[in-house]
């Protein structure tokens, strides 16, 4: 089934799997700080809200999760201390349980706005646009037969002047390739392949954007004692917590990937991320 992929990813994002999210979020909210450190945020926001003069920033955040990308902006990035004017954030996620973790946990200067219940590629993004556009590790999930569509409709939301914004692992990365490695170890055939950084990019631009790449490259890291939170981690990694920790060691080619992240300090993931800069 091309959509299984989508399907499992949007059950994991309910109220029933909310222990599954916070064993997830235990190791990868890391994820989000080193992408709040990756550039001078406070400064970026500064300029668009510049450039958009005395009206209030338009945000679109696609795929919007629980919000971690604007707390990690909060804390890591000085965005508080910019005194900035409320940046109208408007959020879109298939899931409903998303859309109101990410609006309860949303803190200033982004303010809540409209909320979106689709996909990207079923969303019909106002005339105006957005003057920011971003995804987080956020479009995995997207099959493949949506994937130009999905990237059309991104391109679609940025409006004049406006700016994107996609965070996103690498093929090299552990998300996409700790998936890859899952599908060939425990039979998965009816489920597609996480999507890639580098087909996003070259999706974007077949959309006729201009991509500019920037590489984040950090290990996610956990204590060797901590095995509860390393197996909820990486079943979220891939939206089954079907198969325990023990089978994912005893497993090839698993088992080499986290044979090789283990050391005698712990567990290292290896995380190569890539941010986008999309313009049109």
């Amino acid at each position: 089934m091309k959509d299984e992929l989508l399907a499992r990813s949007s059950a994991h994002w309910s109220e029933a799997r909310r222990p599954g999210m916070e064993a997830f979020y235990t190791l990868a909210t890391d994820d989000y700080r080193y992408l709040a450190e990756a550039r001078d945020w406070a400064t970026w926001l500064a300029q668009a809200q510049a450039s958009a003069g005395e009206r209030s920033l338009r945000l679109l955040d696609v795929a919007c999760g629980s919000g971690k990308f604007p707390n990690a902006l909060v804390r890591h990035a000085g965005i508080a201390a910019r005194s900035l004017p409320p940046i109208i954030t408007d959020l879109l996620d298939p899931s409903a349980f998303s859309i109101a973790e990410a609006r309860a946990a949303l803190p200033l200067p982004f303010t809540p706005a409209d909320e979106h219940e689709v996909t990207l590629q079923d969303f019909d993004p106002p005339p105006e646009g957005y003057d920011i556009v971003w995804a987080t590790h956020a479009l995995y999930a997207v099959p493949r037969q949506d994937l130009q569509a999905a990237c059309a409709k991104f391109c679609a939301a940025i409006g004049n002047n406006g700016q994107g914004i996609i965070a996103h692992s690498a093929a090299a990365g552990h998300y996409v390739e700790f998936h890859r490695r899952f599908l060939a170890a425990f039979g998965k055939g009816d489920i597609e392949p996480y999507v890639s950084a580098e087909q996003l990019a070259a999706c974007l631009r077949a959309s006729g954007a201009r991509v500019d790449v920037t590489d984040i490259c950090y290990d996610t890291i956990a204590h060797p004692d901590a095995t509860g939170a390393v197996e909820g981690y990486l079943q979220r990694c891939v939206f089954d917590d079907s198969v325990p920790l023990s089978e994912l060691l005893s497993r090839s080619p698993t088992s080499e990937w986290l044979a090789d992240c283990q050391t005698t300090d712990g567990w290292r993931f290896p995380q190569v991320a890539h941010l986008l800069d999309v313009t049109l």
